[in-house]
């Protein structure tokens, strides 16, 4: 769809390849020969004919090295680096056509899947993530995903589940906030922060996938929150939790929250401990 099997690539000249070679030059002051063939996996004699052709085309400069009198530094001249500009302009163009007519949501999963790709086959090993604000079908994410995995991993049932959606259902755009995190382009946590009087808000909802924990995202979801709550002028932030959830505990003790109650209590006929924890955000500003 890129046009990579054309001939030349972006109606340019050049192959694939060779646009590959000078996109390396682009980005370097100068590379050596040697450090180019092996960047590229390229054979040296095919290497040595793609920069003899550019050498030709007035693209480049070769030189022998001032260290190493047995080494070859090239480099891009001032028409190499315009050639190549105007590919690389071609290029996003192309790319902005092809993904202009896609809404942000599918941009986002194919970005994603492209990520997921490179991962599972070796490369970006180091995950990254965004967080943005909730978008139309997340807050039935979020109650879904609260009664599917703490029925999974808690052994709590519906009722659970109906507190989470009722909590979602009084979520008010105009008044509280809320922050959803997704790890290659799939949604993967979320939190809240929601009004509960004048001087005081409440953290709810804080949530992480399995498959997206170790990477921070807890801690940055909280760090939201906080942040919210003190620029809207909150003097304090509470919460609600059980001491199972330990993971989350510690986050919460790390923010800076202390433990206020704890209580009995039951979920799906199993004793829980429910606790109650608060946040001096005057203090700690």
């Amino acid at each position: 769809m890129i046009g990579v099997l054309q001939a030349g690539m972006l109606d340019s000249p050049y192959s694939l390849t060779e646009v590959r070679v000078l996109f390396e030059l682009a980005h370097a002051d100068s590379m050596e020969t040697g450090e180019l063939r092996g960047l590229l996996d390229l054979d040296a004699g095919y290497l040595s004919r793609i920069l003899t052709r550019f050498e030709g085309d007035g693209l480049i400069t070769r030189e022998r090295s001032a260290a190493d009198a047995r080494k070859q530094l090239v480099r891009l001249t001032a028409a190499g680096a315009a050639t190549f500009a105007g590919l690389d302009r071609r290029s996003a163009e192309e790319i902005e056509r092809l993904l202009g007519g896609l809404p942000e949501e599918d941009r986002a999963l194919l970005v994603g899947s492209m990520a997921t790709i490179r991962r599972l086959l070796g490369e970006g090993s180091d995950r990254s993530y965004v967080i943005r604000p909730p978008r139309t079908g997340d807050l039935g994410w979020v109650a879904y995903r609260h009664g599917a995995l703490y029925s999974a991993e808690y052994g709590w049932g519906t009722e659970f589940e109906q507190l989470v959606a009722r909590i979602v259902g009084a979520y008010d755009p105009a008044r509280d906030a809320g922050w959803i995190a997704e790890v290659d382009g799939e949604r993967a946590g979320c939190v809240f922060c929601v009004h509960q009087d004048d001087t005081t808000a409440k953290l709810r909802m804080l949530l992480v996938e399995p498959s997206a924990r170790g990477l921070g995202i807890g801690r940055r979801l909280v760090a939201e929150c906080l942040r919210h709550a003190r620029a809207r002028g909150y003097g304090r932030i509470t919460l609600w939790t059980r001491d199972c959830l330990v993971s989350a505990r510690r986050i919460y003790q790390t923010a800076g929250f202390e433990l206020e109650s704890a209580e009995k209590g039951t979920e799906n006929g199993a004793e829980v401990t429910e606790e109650m924890w608060s946040l001096d955000l005057a203090a700690t500003s």
